[in-house]
């Protein structure tokens, strides 16, 4: 029988094909995205951290027994470990001072995302939530491990490109699947059905949010204008 991930990858093998090759991941593998577009993305990417850590907390709470507890406050604390580290190194060699990153808006992509994956977190199951994290993981890691077989050398990028194709990330993200798995397929056919709807928008706003950060997206309107 076929897991809930198999099927689920199976239904956004073309949308996944998509994110691999769009301008944002061609050019950050080769080398020569903009430094803007990389500073718009790292400063986005820090924001959404925050979401999608609390997003894990509200999983570790909703979890049904202590080990998937820890599993998933351990991944909420690891992301924003990383969000941190955003901070202290991109932040620094980017020239993003602290007071600038908290005084940037959410783009309207990051903003729907953190939106999404917060409704979701309060108002649906816990298999539906997990669903709807997990693209995060695993398509990072398919996107790592594509742009290290891929990636110019040197690569102003790289220290990026080893995080995500690390073996630290790629063992989390294995297990973040089974994990999935695991709750998914004992659960209703109804709630089967949502979980692979929230997978199917996650992985829309994935493709969403490197699309945004290589446009350089604002808001096209605001207060006071």
């Amino acid at each position: 029988m076929s897991t809930f991930s198999a099927a689920a990858w199976a239904r956004n093998a073309g949308l996944y094909e998509t994110i691999r090759n769009m301008p944002f991941n061609t050019e950050l593998a080769a080398g020569t995205l903009s430094e803007e577009r990389f500073k718009h993305y790292i400063t986005q990417d820090a924001h959404y951290l925050i979401g999608f850590g609390k997003g894990l907390a509200i999983a570790a709470a909703k979890a049904p027994d202590p080990e998937r507890m820890v599993q998933l406050a351990n991944s909420a604390q690891g992301a924003i470990v990383v969000e941190r580290a955003l901070h202290g190194t991109f932040f620094a060699d980017y020239g993003i001072a602290p007071e600038v990153f908290e005084a940037s808006p959410l783009s309207p992509a990051c903003h729907h995302y953190v939106s999404f994956i917060t409704a979701t977190a309060w108002s649906e199951p816990y298999e539906v939530l997990l669903a709807a994290l997990l693209p995060c993981f695993w398509i990072y890691a398919e996107v790592g491990n594509d742009i290290l077989a891929r990636a110019a050398s040197p690569n102003p990028y790289s220290a990026w490109i080893e995080t995500y194709a690390g073996e630290e990330f790629q063992d989390a993200v294995k297990t973040m699947i089974a994990t999935t798995d695991e709750a998914v397929t004992e659960a209703a056919p109804t709630v089967q059905a949502k979980a692979h709807d929230a997978f199917d928008r996650a992985v829309q706003l994935e493709w969403m949010f490197w699309d945004s950060a290589y446009r350089l997206e604002t808001w096209p309107v605001r207060p006071g204008e």
